[in-house]
């Protein structure tokens, strides 16, 4: 199978998806001429035209409320947010006007709209745009989200909530635009709710998002010199999160832990943690461990920067004293 970096991915799904209905465009600032700072979507103008590939002014909650309207007028727009730093800006129009269209309509009207943006830290950004906001919009009902951790979830993921009746927020992480992986050149869709199963393990669960799934396999290899069966599995969605192949692992291995690159309090890792530890607790040998990135402003300085966020090492570490029992001894 042909390997494509995580951009091209993005790229030719949002062209066979244009291609195929045309009620689908593309909003955002310099998403046109520019293809977007990353220059995911160069090309994309040149098919599409400017009628589709639509460039605006430095204005996210204005380009925000359009496609929100154009959503629930019969089209079906990507709204591409520069970073996920600024979804701050279009909390209004997404949380409260298209999350609950259909809900307040009756069941009447639809938003069928995807925001894509990012996440991620340590590509020296500083705090304003380095940080990882997924968990603030799976906290609002009515909004389905999706966090890619490779060029095949990107693509299989990306086509699924552009037909989805539904707004979808989906996260790339910043830093694995140019990551290779093998994706097929025929047609495929990835299903919201089914988590994927990277590696069977049998001692230790190791469950990550985005990028930090392949922190996790990086550790479950570290673990595996060790003699430590480690299972890795990637929830693809957490909302709707696939709460059976989740608590299946944890039964089997009965410890697990959770790494997030979101901030580690009132996110993620404690709603994936508390989910666990209430379905399968007499299965645990262990309190489900949480790890996320420090509750601080992500720093600009590298040094401090690349210690704010989960490593392999230090999942592994983690791994081993969950094993051992070291961490929840009392001192």
């Amino acid at each position: 199978m042909r390997e494509i970096t995580l951009s091209q991915a993005v790229n030719e799904a949002l062209a066979e998806e244009m291609r195929r209905d045309p009620t689908t465009f593309i909003i955002g600032e310099d998403v046109a001429e520019a293809g977007t700072p990353f220059k995911i979507l160069s090309g994309l103008v040149e098919e599409f035209g400017t009628d589709r590939v639509v460039d605006t002014p430095i204005a996210e909650p204005g380009f925000m409320g359009l496609a929100v309207g154009a959503a629930m007028t019969g089209t079906r727009p990507i709204v591409d947010l520069m970073f996920g730093d600024f979804l701050f800006l279009v909390m209004d129009q997404l949380c409260n006007q298209a999350a609950k269209t259909h809900y307040m309509s009756g069941g009447k009207m639809n938003a069928p709209l995807v925001l894509r943006t990012n996440l991620g830290a340590t590509r020296r950004s500083a705090a304003q745009h380095s940080q990882s906001l997924h968990a603030l919009v799976a906290h609002i009902p009515g909004l389905k989200v999706a966090l890619p951790s490779s060029a095949y979830e990107a693509k299989g993921l990306l086509k699924t909530a552009i037909r989805d009746n539904n707004p979808v927020v989906i996260f790339e992480d910043k830093l694995m635009y140019n990551d290779k992986a093998p994706v097929p050149e025929e047609e495929f869709l990835i299903p919201f709710g089914e988590a994927n199963v990277k590696r069977s393990g049998t001692d230790i669960t190791l469950i990550g998002t985005s990028s930090m799934v392949q922190v996790c396999e990086n550790a479950a290899d570290i673990l595996s010199s060790e003699g430590i069966s480690a299972e890795v599995i990637d929830p693809r969605t957490i909302v709707p999160l696939d709460e059976e192949t989740l608590l299946t692992s944890a039964r089997k291995t009965s410890r697990v832990i959770v790494v997030d690159e979101g901030h580690q309090s009132y996110g993620v890792t404690g709603e994936i943690a508390s989910r666990i530890n209430e379905k399968a607790f007499y299965h645990l040998d262990a309190p489900v461990l949480r790890m996320g990135a420090m509750d601080v402003p992500v720093p600009f300085s590298p040094a401090l920067e690349d210690i704010t966020v989960p490593t392999p090492e230090g999942v592994a570490e983690s791994a081993r004293k969950l094993m051992s029992g070291e961490m929840f001894h009392a001192t």
